[in-house]
């Protein structure tokens, strides 16, 4: 419920900031201002991922570590950098398929990530905006040790742990974790 009220209040406050990268993305580059993409959520359940769209239309499908850099816009760079690509989860939030705080959704085609957070029980929880494993700046290109950090977040999970979370991204840990192939 509370995951529910601060995500609408955060669209609330932050809808003309959302509106302009929006138009920012519309004008840079050709295709929709969201990306949507399929993603595991809560007991493995598959559901539909928004983020602001911040590489080229037509770039293939794959976890962000396995994506050629060129591949990237260059306003795109910025707000993955910044994760502005992320406010538009605020959607799937106030939907209930996420959390604002929790293990990040993965890809159903990374499977040995889901196999681990399967194994762990990490899937036991919704899929959130941010999470341990980001603060500390792990990405999914590790799956074992990704998976370890987010059974360790569903153990240890608890009110003021997830602000200190969310405090910590705000602070600016863990920006820019997400790498693409430089090439």
């Amino acid at each position: 419920m509370l995951d529910v009220a601060a995500g609408a209040l955060l669209l609330l406050v932050l809808w003309p900031i959302l509106l302009l990268v929006a138009l920012a993305i519309r004008l840079e580059s050709k295709g929709p201002a969201i990306y949507k993409q399929i993603r595991v959520g809560k007991d493995g359940r598959e559901f539909t991922c928004y983020k602001f769209r911040t590489m080229f239309t037509g770039t293939t499908d794959l976890p962000t570590h396995q994506v050629a850099a060129s591949a990237v816009t260059p306003l795109g760079d910025y707000l993955r950098r910044f994760k502005i690509d992320e406010l538009p989860q605020l959607f799937n939030v106030i939907s209930g398929s996420m959390s604002l705080v929790g293990p990040r959704p993965s890809l159903p085609s990374q499977v040995e990530l889901v196999e681990a957070r399967r194994r762990l029980g990490v899937l036991g929880v919704r899929p959130g905006i941010t999470g341990l494993a980001q603060v500390r700046g792990v990405d999914m290109s590790d799956a074992e040790r990704l998976a370890e950090l987010d059974a360790r977040y569903v153990h240890d999970q608890s009110f003021a742990g997830d602000l200190k979370l969310i405090w910590a991204t705000l602070r600016g840990q863990g920006v820019g974790v997400d790498q693409v192939v430089r090439t």
